[in-house]
């Protein structure tokens, strides 16, 4: 039940929830308030002091507002609503006096600050300080910190907001930071020196307020007020986590994330944000034909010309869809390819989900619902790996008293959970422990991962998670790994024998999927943008645009259709990937029925309808699997590498780097450390 209370805030009268502290409550009311230390999404701090507000009525001194409950509030003398000022002289002269002490021993570098142009000190200094200082002496210095090959940091700018802090310890799981000292003397540092090892570490450069946390691959490189910006959606794994695109010419400078309640918040993997350095690297920029065993460059005609011959000649044609690739190409591939009598597969890796049955292959059950959830199960996912800001969503449910178990091997995720067993044994029995009614009570969710799926009996593994879910009233959520295997999906770019029909074939159009391997006998028509395992093993190469240089649609892990828009241009001769199948298609005779990118998105919502609701959840029917006998295997997670699990991935240099660094840290310790 709601406890609502009526609050003046300058003269305007409000109603809000008692339970809202007053900085929320003045944003409602459409009031600004300056903040360092507090953040929505992070426990609340209260020790930078820049919020103070006046109460009237209250004590004769200003109040927090980010610490104060607007129940908490006392009413006028005759029942009026409380008052609050955020304008009075009494505040003006607070936050002058915070804004000054700040700013004691804060070195003004500006001019060789990265955070210049977008550093809330700077704005709020303007804003709310006054242009001189009553200050004289030394300024404090501190030691710079080594966290890592990420995060740069200039300690000697902090103002212990401790942001960084709450955040590595409440959302990313991990303990390595923290504020000693006292007085002058505290400052923010790392437990022991250590570098911090986690895959959501690069959120703490957005958080931090002012210049001491910066990034150190972007660093020195461009001005906020240089670069071009495009709302795009991550690809790197299938959450679909929004990020902002930021551009300098041709070349990609940044990523950012944009903040999307329902999907990723405000936070993304450090992949999502540092991979840009791998769309540089590798690229693949005009065609290729393999002539006497060596790919030697070729014209567009040429290239189309060689790989129309082969499709024509082939007698077994097959067309195999990348984890990278958008919906319309995947389409476009499908029609082509099955106009020609071939069959297509996107599930390259060999997961068994079943095409038709949305239910299935994506879930009943929302991101969002991991918010509610009394209890989780993980069967075969290793989220942290494969979806490090779903994980931070199942810690946030498990801070909040969420009950979490899994069925697969024993990993830190970061946060406590009852491990069921890592085999289909432990599966089966959670199976035939069926629902109690103690449990169908409670808002309960059901998580399986691919790696569970790769397996011989992966649809028996997939009916025994229906099973479970049915039996206990759970949402079902289907953690996909590759970003464009639900879009493949639900275009049915699939045939009943999966990868055993693509392995007979003797042509095969490879629409950048790199994580397999081709065998010897078949001509391969590789198009991609990098120059991978795919590329290597091609007899045509057709290069096509990577995911920031052309607007597609993905389809995330749970169902939900976004858009990823063009920031830039592909480099060299490099195309768009449906624009390429177009115009193969018209060298093939067999034109396909669209001249541009909105055709072709009619044409694919006039075959699947649900596309069109972009950023919406649909609700996903579908039949509930036959139960099939469960295997021996143990689980095996979807990932070996977390850093270098796709084309653009391995092109990044900073990506091997943390790799590198990775299995350095997993490696056991000798008896003198």
């Amino acid at each position: 039940m709601s406890d609502l209370r009526k609050v003046n805030i300058d003269g305007t009268e409000i109603e809000v929830d008692g339970a809202m502290t007053l900085i929320q409550a003045c944003e409602q009311a459409g009031v600004e308030i300056p903040r360092f230390c507090y953040h929505e999404r992070l426990s609340i701090a209260g020790n930078c002091r820049m919020c103070l507000v006046e109460v009237v009525g209250g004590p004769p001194k200003p109040a927090a507002s980010c610490a104060m409950q607007v129940r908490d509030l006392r009413p006028g003398p005759e029942g009026q609503a409380p008052q609050v000022r955020t304008n009075s002289p009494m505040v003006k002269k607070a936050r002058e006096g915070v804004m000054e002490f700040l700013l004691i021993n804060h070195p003004l570098d500006c001019p060789i600050c990265d955070q210049g142009g977008e550093c809330d000190l700077q704005d709020q200094a303007m804003a709310y300080g006054v242009d001189f200082s009553r200050f004289r002496e030394a300024k404090r210095a501190s030691d710079d910190l080594d966290l890592g090959p990420l995060v740069e940091t200039h300690m000697t700018r902090c103002i212990s907001c401790t942001r960084c802090v709450r955040f590595t310890s409440e959302v990313a799981g991990i303990t390595q930071m923290g504020q000693t000292g006292r007085g002058e003397d505290a400052e923010i540092t790392s437990y022991l020196g250590e570098t911090l090892n986690s895959n959501l570490q690069g959120n703490i450069i957005d958080l931090c307020p002012v210049g001491a946390l910066t990034s150190k691959p972007y660093a020195f490189t461009a001005r906020p007020w240089e670069l071009s910006k495009t709302e795009s959606i991550d690809v790197m794994d299938a959450l679909g986590s929004n990020i902002r695109v930021d551009t300098k010419g041709r070349e990609v400078m940044r990523m950012l994330p944009r903040n999307h309640d329902g999907v990723n918040e405000e936070w993304i993997s450090d992949k999502t944000r540092f991979v840009w350095d791998g769309l540089r690297r590798q690229r693949l920029d005009q065609p290729y034909i393999r002539v006497d065993g060596k790919l030697k460059p070729a014209t567009w005609p040429e290239a189309l010309s060689a790989a129309a011959s082969a499709i024509t000649g082939a007698e077994k044609l097959a067309g195999i869809v990348g984890d990278l690739t958008p919906v319309e190409a995947a389409f476009a591939l499908k029609q082509l390819v099955e106009g020609k009598g071939g069959v297509v597969e996107c599930r390259t890796d060999g997961a068994k989900l079943p095409a038709g049955n949305r239910a299935a292959y994506v879930g009943t059950a929302a991101i969002e619902d991991i918010d509610s959830a009394e209890r989780i199960l993980l069967i075969g996912t290793n989220p942290r790996d494969e979806a490090p800001v779903l994980n931070a969503r199942i810690r946030k449910a498990w801070t909040h008293g969420a009950q979490v178990a899994l069925v697969g091997p024993a990993v830190d995720l970061t946060y406590e959970y009852y491990h069921a067993g890592d085999d289909r044994a432990a599966l089966q029995q959670v199976v035939d422990m069926g629902g109690d009614d103690e449990i169908r009570g409670k808002r309960s969710l059901v998580i399986v991962g691919q790696g569970a799926l790769q397996e011989a009996d992966g649809a028996a593994v997939l009916a025994a998670a229906q099973t479970v879910a049915a039996n206990t009233e759970s949402g079902l959520l289907v953690l996909h790994t590759a970003a464009g295997r639900v879009g493949a999906l639900d275009v049915d770019a699939t045939n009943e024998r999966g990868m055993d029909a693509v392995g007979e074939a003797d042509v095969i159009y490879n629409l950048g999927a790199d994580e397999v391997e081709i065998g010897e006998g078949s001509f391969v028509i590789y198009q991609g943008s990098h120059g991978d395992r795919g590329a290597h093993r091609a007899d045509v190469i057709l290069p096509g645009a990577a995911y920031t240089e052309e607007a597609g649609l993905f389809v995330n892990t749970e169902g939900r259709p976004q858009l990823a828009m063009r920031a830039g241009f592909a480099p060299g001769q490099a195309k768009e990937n449906w624009a390429i199948l177009r115009a193969l298609s018209g060298e093939l005779g067999e034109v396909l029925p669209y001249d541009s990118l909105a055709q072709l998105r009619q044409a694919l919502i006039a075959a699947v309808p649900h596309l069109k609701l972009v950023d919406q959840v649909v609700e996903n029917t579908g039949d509930t699997l036959a139960a099939g006998s469960l295997g021996q295997a143990s689980f095996r997670y979807a990932l070996r590498d977390f850093y270098l699990s796709n084309p653009i991935a391995r092109a990044s240099q900073l990506m091997a780097e943390l790799s590198a660094q990775a299995k350095a840290r997993g490696a056991g310790k000798i008896a003198a450390e």
